[in-house]
């Protein structure tokens, strides 16, 4: 029945929601992977490593064309073109195995958006296994798909008769409810197309907001969410032993509830240590995928330092791989927001507290730095600015979802504070980089209330409010200006960051409301 739904003709082998364990073995039959001592499944995903985002479409007609935000984002695409690239697709597995999996996303009935995934790759199926949420076993036996992912790595495009940049494509049709990824074997392709299609159907239809971002729950039902983009301990500071994790990547705010999106984790592991990220590090055995990573010479065992292939190696697991997370996926209205931003200039102070309008301007801004060294050709700090903290994935205009923020944010009451994870007594190469016992001090207070009764100082030109004083954490760290040797040297640093956050956020300015205008720097 599922095979007629999707139009797949006579397919050599149609294989139906395989588990774990059977995908596996078609992996290593089909020369895809090899197991790691851990008993994970290690694969390549050969050219591309990453996503391709001048090769990430949108299908523009009726219901696009005037809501998408088009861009070099979101790039629009014919829809005639469309479907016959959908029927050669078809026409091509008409001799090739397939396998076929159910899903869903969202942790939340009013809102599951059911998945059917076509694959011709074993590891690409139990990929979205591990990643989209997995259906009870009664819910197999009527299929109830939203949205259709037909995902053919080895099929490439004709970019004089398809329409296409380049031979690899991902291809959103939001009105036929269809994702095509081609020419490429990057996985990660297949979550954040779903990703980019809660983007836009659950704010623009449903008024609900949908985050790039970790969330926890306390032991009193207080749910905080976390936002930064890589580097700015993102995962790290979400994953607290006192608290149960929701999710670490992706979550939509409805009301009183926030719920995940997804049914696992996708983590990086270069430089993986138990020590550092225990959890993570556990998660990787038998079920779990690891892309683009090597053997220690001679063994079995996982070199996460090996950086030969790429910089983004990953691993991809069920949530239930980690301990301590909320079942179901779903927490409270939160009562805390934290913006992570590493700012390698050294003038945002560790932790500060924000109005509603500052909120959504620093939502829009999606801050943080590249230090020197992470890039070739990178000697000083470099100011990185993503809206949302997740452009990339945005169909919307980011002024839509800061608004959203911003009613949210009022209508529960929330704190929003604004953590610097990066430098302090100067910037990258000269000051030194926030310890991360501080920083888990910081949040602690502000999940505590400890931070309600403190005196806050304005910061002069960001006009962010400082606190004075926080529980196990000096009090000279808490002002950025005081920990500089040369206080003339911190403000004319501050007016160069001020002006970059001017310069990004001008192109969003005709967009946005007053409120959020008032919430940028004031120096």
């Amino acid at each position: 029945m599922v095979q007629n739904l999707l139009g797949l003709g006579q397919v050599k082998k149609f294989n139906f929601n395989l588990p774990p364990a059977a995908l596996v073995e078609h992996a290593i039959l089909n020369g895809e992977g090899v197991l790691a001592d851990t008993g994970a499944l290690m694969v390549d995903t050969g050219k591309f490593t990453g996503r391709s985002p001048n090769d990430r479409y949108i299908v523009s007609d009726d219901k696009t064309l005037q809501a998408v935000w088009w861009s070099d984002i979101n790039i629009p695409f014919d829809a005639q073109k469309f479907d016959a690239l959908h029927r050669k697709m078809l026409d091509y597995l008409e001799d090739k195995t397939v396998y076929v999996r159910q899903a869903h996303a969202c942790a939340h009935d009013n809102y599951r958006l059911g998945i059917t995934v076509v694959n011709t790759w074993a590891w690409h199926n139990l990929f979205c296994y591990n990643l989209f949420m997995r259906p009870e076993e009664q819910a197999l036996l009527s299929p109830n798909t939203d949205f259709t992912i037909i995902n053919i790595p080895e099929f490439q495009a004709d970019p004089l008769t398809d329409g296409t940049r380049s031979e690899n494509f991902a291809i959103l049709n939001l009105s036929k409810n269809i994702i095509l990824i081609g020419g490429t074997g990057y996985a990660g392709e297949m979550k954040k197309g779903i990703f980019s299609v809660l983007n836009f159907k659950l704010p623009h239809e449903r008024g609900v907001l949908s985050m790039h971002c970790s969330a926890n729950v306390g032991k009193k039902g207080d749910t905080a969410i976390f936002f930064g983009l890589s580097g700015t301990g993102k995962t790290t500071l979400s994953a607290d032993p006192n608290r149960s994790l929701i999710g670490d990547d992706e979550h939509g705010w409805a009301d009183e509830t926030v719920f995940n999106f997804e049914g696992g984790c996708y983590a990086k592991v270069v430089d993986l240590t138990r020590e550092k990220e225990p959890e993570i590090y556990d998660a990787i055995r038998f079920g779990t995928i690891v892309e683009n990573t090597r053997f220690v010479e001679g063994q079995r065992t996982i070199n996460y330092a090996d950086r030969s292939v790429t910089q983004n190696t990953r691993t991809a697991y069920p949530i239930h791989y980690i301990p301590n997370i909320m079942r179901p996926s779903r927490g409270d209205a939160p009562q805390n927001i934290f913006f992570l931003a590493a700012d390698a200039f050294g003038v945002l102070p560790p932790i500060s507290r924000l109005t509603a309008g500052q909120a959504m301007y620093h939502f829009i801004s999606g801050y943080t730095a590249k230090v020197a060294g992470t890039e070739m050709g990178v000697k000083e700090p470099q100011a990185t600015f993503s809206a949302c903290f997740g452009a990339a994935f945005l169909p919307l205009h980011p002024t839509r979802y800061a608004d959203l923020l911003g009613k949210k944010i009022n209508q529960h009451q929330v704190n929003v504070w604004l953590i610097n994870t990066g430098w302090s007594g100067g910037g990258y190469g000269v000051g030194s980089r926030m310890k991360l016992s501080y920083t888990r001090a910081m949040i602690t207070a502000a999940l505590n209330g400890d931070l309600d009764q403190v005196s806050y100082t304005k910061h002069p030109i960001f006009g962010i409010e400082m606190p004075d004083s926080c529980p196990n954490v000096p009090s000279e760290l808490l002002h950025p200006r005081n920990t500089w040797e040369d206080p003339e040297a911190y403000d004319h640093m501050a007016l160069h960051l001020a002006g970059l956050f001017r310069d990004n956020f001008s192109r969003y300015e005709d967009f946005a409301s007053p409120q959020i205008l008032a919430g940028g720097p004031i120096g």
